[in-house]
């Protein structure tokens, strides 16, 4: 049960951090809040909490570099908050390890209901070989659907291992990239877009109805557990 964890906002507006403060303590979290980033970081090294909320524009530290130092040393899963929505900043975050973002305005409770995916996930609610219904095999490099085991080809198990070991995790085209070819040889993203595809169908013929793998705007893929 994720009831009880740790979180804390890194956010240098006070009434953003009042109001998610507020929502979090009301959902039965223990919360801790920092308005400046090179003493939130600071304060990660010394003692993690259970997830993370942080904002992109901070004092003295930003959030990326925060980001970037922090999964020096922990997985602890973070949710960027950010105003600013354009392209690449939203590829900056995730690529730099963090689990998800939220653009401002947003709902208080959005915020919440993202919390309580990411702290489920990471507190064991969903095993890292994979669900009741998705099974990877990691030794015969084979991934089961219901006990079926799909046709996949290496690059195809490596993506769609990827995918149920952190569900709801939106993740970039570069980062599947990195997954699927780790020989980072030069070829165009757009090439993830037809793995997915592939998947997709494979994924359609056992689960006939099933939509586990969702395009997430101008950012990449994310996975849902049916």
């Amino acid at each position: 049960m994720d009831s009880g964890a740790r979180i804390l906002i890194v956010e240098d507006d006070q009434k953003i951090a009042a109001l998610l403060k507020d929502y979090l303590l009301a959902a039965g979290y223990q919360v801790s809040h920092e308005a400046n980033g090179r003493l939130a970081l600071a304060q990660l090294r010394l003692s993690q909490p259970d997830l993370i909320l942080l904002d992109l524009m901070l004092p003295e530290l930003d959030g990326i570099s925060i980001c970037r130092e922090v999964r020096l040393f922990s997985q602890v899963p973070i949710i960027m908050l950010t105003a600013r929505v354009e392209e690449v900043d939203r590829l900056l975050g995730l690529d730099t390890g963090a689990d998800d973002y939220v653009c401002k305005p947003f709902s208080p409770r959005e915020v919440v209901a993202r919390a309580k995916v990411h702290l489920r996930r990471s507190m064991g609610s969903h095993p890292a070989t994979g669900s009741s219904r998705f099974i990877i095999d990691k030794q015969q490099l084979r991934i089961l659907v219901d006990a079926q085991p799909l046709n996949l080809t290496p690059v195809e198990f490596r993506l769609l291992s990827e995918f149920i070991s952190h569900p709801e995790r939106v993740f970039s085209r570069q980062q599947l990239l990195d997954f699927a070819h780790e020989d980072q040889r030069d070829i165009n993203d757009r090439t993830v877009d037809t793995h997915i595809k592939n998947i997709r169908k494979k994924i359609q013929g056992k689960l006939p109805g099933n939509e586990c793998l969702h395009s997430v705007y101008g950012v990449g893929y994310r996975f849902e557990l049916p």
